[in-house]
């Protein structure tokens, strides 16, 4: 059997495809023709020999050689999109001052900064972990060059949108929701401290259903929600950035429906430096991907 060699761009599509769960929202994504992504996934299934998707209802979804292509083709675009980052911005240099929401901190954080020290070494990464009124605070200070928090209302003169995400009932596995459906106790919240944008999306969903509630545990750290909620102390509301693998969403209906926060990255200049420029426009890439 012949080497393959598979086409990045083939590739590519594929990803971004898979990732906006649309082909044809894939293909104006990449400034491509549907025809064209179709040719790039016919192509990806002739060189490997078997189908990467199959009919699911009306859509598509992946078979099982298709899930083990994804992640090598994740692998691969972004070594690529790194070599191409490092030969253009070797010149780059400066410091950048980011500022975090903790839900991004374990898991973006590492994987964002990793790949931008390695492809711009010169720039020197300033990061500070905060909450959304502390890292408004610094931008519009000019403390801080970037911040990425979550959207509650105030806005800032160089923001960016950078989409929405589901806030969710969030449990340990061996709490029992159940002595707390329809009984006269009040359902116990794990939070952050006052004033907190989930705190008061959870109070105010259960209020409007006519549950009741009471904080049974405060923290100033989302590991201190974490670490009560995997006691079993009570349930808490985040979304998915960051939860812990040990942790579980609630399923839709065990309670009140929660709407989404956007997420927004707020720039302290209007035209920054390269560096900042460039690590903005990484940033926005992986929230929006």
């Amino acid at each position: 059997m012949g080497r393959v060699t598979f086409d990045l761009d083939d590739l590519r599509s594929y990803v971004t495809g898979i990732e906006l769960g649309s082909f044809a929202r894939a293909a104006e994504r990449l400034g491509r023709s549907t025809s064209a992504v179709s040719a790039h996934l016919k192509k990806l299934e002739q060189q490997i020999g078997a189908p990467i998707l199959r009919k699911s209802g009306r859509g598509m979804v992946m078979t099982e050689a298709g899930e083990t292509l994804l992640g090598y083709a994740r692998r691969l675009l972004e070594l690529n999109d790194e070599a191409a980052a490092a030969v253009r911005g070797l010149d780059l240099q400066g410091t950048v001052r980011l500022g975090l929401q903790e839900d991004f901190g374990e898991t973006f954080l590492p994987q964002v900064l990793g790949s931008f020290a390695r492809a711009h070494p010169k720039v020197r990464i300033e990061a500070r972990i905060a909450r959304n009124a502390e890292l408004i605070d610094w931008v519009l200070k000019g403390q801080l060059d970037l911040s990425l928090a979550w959207d509650g209302g105030i806005s800032t003169p160089f923001q960016q949108d950078l989409g929405q995400r589901k806030m969710h009932w969030i449990a340990s596995p061996n709490f029992d929701l159940s002595q707390w459906q329809g009984g006269d106790e009040p359902l116990p919240l794990v939070m952050f401290d006052a004033p907190c944008l989930m705190r008061s999306a959870a109070t105010n969903a259960l209020d409007r259903a006519g549950i009741a509630w009471r904080i049974a545990f405060t923290s100033r750290s989302l590991n201190g929600v974490w670490a009560a909620v995997s006691a079993g102390l009570g349930v808490t509301v985040r979304t998915d950035a960051g939860l812990p693998s040990g942790l579980l969403r609630l399923a839709p209906g065990a309670l009140p429906a929660l709407s989404h926060i956007g997420v927004v990255l707020h720039r302290a200049e209007e035209n920054p430096s390269a560096a900042i420029g460039r690590l903005a426009q990484i940033v926005a890439e992986r929230i929006d991907g």
